[in-house]
């Protein structure tokens, strides 16, 4: 589950246990409370479900604008074929958008799932046209 940590700056990952104790951050989502947090690295992670305000056709993610998930994601821009974490956007259709102007620090998606469809990633489309080929 993730949590902010380093006074909101960054964020990381951490178990939750069913009924453990929430407290709310100052974006206003429950975090698990606890003194001896046990986290997750993010290159351990096999899927992350990711929020978003909105999203285009190249699975290019705009968040809340703190940049925690391109910071938290950064190692997968080097790893080009890396497939884990998987980051999978929750949106609705009406978030979809044409473009979205990026930078060099953005992480793009593995996906995102809507009410009506599942969006894939062109490379990974391209990854395996090419293996059937």
């Amino acid at each position: 589950m993730p949590v902010l940590v380093d006074r909101g700056k960054n964020v990381r990952f951490t178990v939750y246990t069913p009924g453990q104790c929430l407290s709310v951050n100052h974006y206003g989502i429950s975090e698990p409370v606890s003194e001896d947090r046990r986290y997750v690295a993010a290159d351990q992670l096999d899927l992350v479900l990711t929020p978003l305000v909105a999203f285009d056709h190249s699975l290019n993610r705009i968040g809340m604008g703190a940049g925690h998930y391109d910071r938290c994601f950064s190692f997968l821009r080097q790893r080009k074929n890396s497939r884990n974490p998987r980051l999978i956007g929750l949106a609705y259709e009406f978030q979809r958008v044409a473009a979205i102007e990026t930078c060099e620090w953005d992480v793009p998606l593995s996906g995102v799932a809507t009410e009506t469809a599942f969006y894939r990633s062109t490379a990974a489309n391209e990854r395996k046209k090419r293996k059937e080929v």
